[in-house]
């Protein structure tokens, strides 16, 4: 069983870009997001963890991608697959705000 951070999303062509907003993956911890409007004071603004897949101990959520349109796409490392996530209306209208 891993725990910790594991990845970021990163702000490349065709992908969602925001220079406010990071979408992160921890193993056991699902997906986090923050706002780092105020660098000093970085908040975390919403949360999803998986449920565990069978077999596994806890979720292992691994590698994500926030698409252009919003969609954020997130990888369980062992067997719990693929999820694609629809942020929640007031996450959407923030992601368009903090959109570069």
């Amino acid at each position: 069983m891993r725990f910790g951070p594991h990845n970021v999303h990163e702000n490349r062509a065709n992908s969602y870009r925001s220079n406010r907003l990071i979408f992160a993956t921890y193993f056991s911890a699902g997906v986090r997001v923050y706002d780092v409007a105020d660098p000093a004071d970085p908040a975390e603004i919403a949360r999803w963890l998986p449920p565990t897949p069978a077999g596994q101990a806890v979720p292992q959520s691994n590698d994500l991608f926030v698409d252009s349109d919003g969609l954020v796409w997130v990888t369980d490392r062992v067997g719990g697959g693929l999820a694609v996530l629809q942020p929640e209306p007031w996450l959407h209208a923030l992601m368009e705000e903090a959109r570069i």
